[in-house]
């Protein structure tokens, strides 16, 4: 299998459970959700999307022949001398949909290189097994194949994403429910959905919320 990248980099993971951990990103190009397009947002079921997933040619992008290849590209953004939280490194495999392209051969590669392994998905991929963290943050207007995991995280507000819908998601197999307030260029549009989020957790304790402190910091 030949894996499409469009970057690498490392730097503190934003949001979320493992929000403020040193870890290597590896975002994979493409998704099954939207094209990348601006074009295209119009018509995609995903279309709140901020991230650039098109292409291999942003840092440390390419493609690559063999899980080897890329699980030793991966390494070489870690740090020659640091150590990891419990002597191992963190990967973050994102995309575009990352779970398109990582296989077994990969999580055995990038455990083999001392990695601890977390993927970030919209959920519409079945995960591969071996891999030590599953993230899953749903789309409404998707089919939801991943239904347990280690994080669930939904960003709201999303039409479909109703009292009914929530409880379902509530009662899926996950160790961690987060919402996270959906970014807008609009002050008023992050505003109401900060508020959304808030108020959600706060009826609803077995959630937490999920703030993009790489956005406040200014970092990647």
């Amino acid at each position: 299998m030949t894996y499409s990248v469009k970057e690498i980099f490392y730097t503190l993971q934003g949001e979320g459970t493992h929000a403020g951990r040193p870890a290597v990103f590896c975002r994979f190009a493409g998704c099954n959700l939207w094209t990348g397009r601006e074009e295209d947002r119009p018509k995609a079921i995903c279309q709140f999307c901020d991230t650039d997933f098109v292409g291999t040619d942003g840092l440390g992008g390419g493609k690559f022949g063999t899980a080897q290849d890329l699980a030793a590209r991966i390494a070489s953004f870690w740090p020659d001398t640091a150590q990891g939280r419990d002597g191992r490194r963190f990967v973050v495999l994102t995309g575009g949909e990352p779970l398109l392209q990582v296989d077994v051969e990969l999580i055995e590669a990038l455990h083999a290189q001392g990695f601890e392994i977390a993927v970030e998905t919209n959920g519409t991929v079945a995960a591969p097994p071996g891999l030590d963290w599953i993230c899953v943050s749903p789309k409404a207007g998707s089919t939801l194949v991943q239904t347990s995991g280690h994080e669930l995280k939904l960003v709201v507000p999303q039409a479909g994403f109703d009292d009914a819908k929530l409880a379902e998601f509530e009662a899926m197999d996950f160790v961690q429910r987060r919402v996270q307030p959906m970014d807008s260029a609009s002050p008023e549009a992050r505003r109401h959905a900060t508020e959304w989020a808030v108020q959600w957790c706060l009826d609803h304790p077995r959630w937490m919320l999920s703030v993009q402190t790489h956005k406040t910091l200014g970092i990647r």
